[in-house]
């Protein structure tokens, strides 16, 4: 199997990243998660804490309110 497949095959994200300056901390995204891939700082904003379960579901990233998430996918880089 060469590279290029293995990439195309995974499932998890290469990030899930959060911008900290546009989250209000309303914690939609933790709560819409159903592999519970976030949890939240002393101010109660997400931390991305098991990136290995996120399944790419994006809820996160389309309910954000503030648009603070970005998935960054597997070649999306390329």
């Amino acid at each position: 199997m060469t590279d290029a497949s293995t990439k195309a095959k995974s499932r998890a994200p290469e990030a899930v990243v959060i911008d900290l300056d546009l989250c209000k901390a309303c914690g939609i995204c933790i709560t819409l998660c159903p592999t519970d891939v976030f949890d939240r700082d002393d101010f109660g904003r997400p931390v991305v804490a098991r990136l290995a379960d996120c399944t790419l579901c994006a809820f996160c990233e389309r309910h954000c309110p503030d648009f603070a998430i970005d998935i960054v996918r597997v070649g999306d880089n390329a």
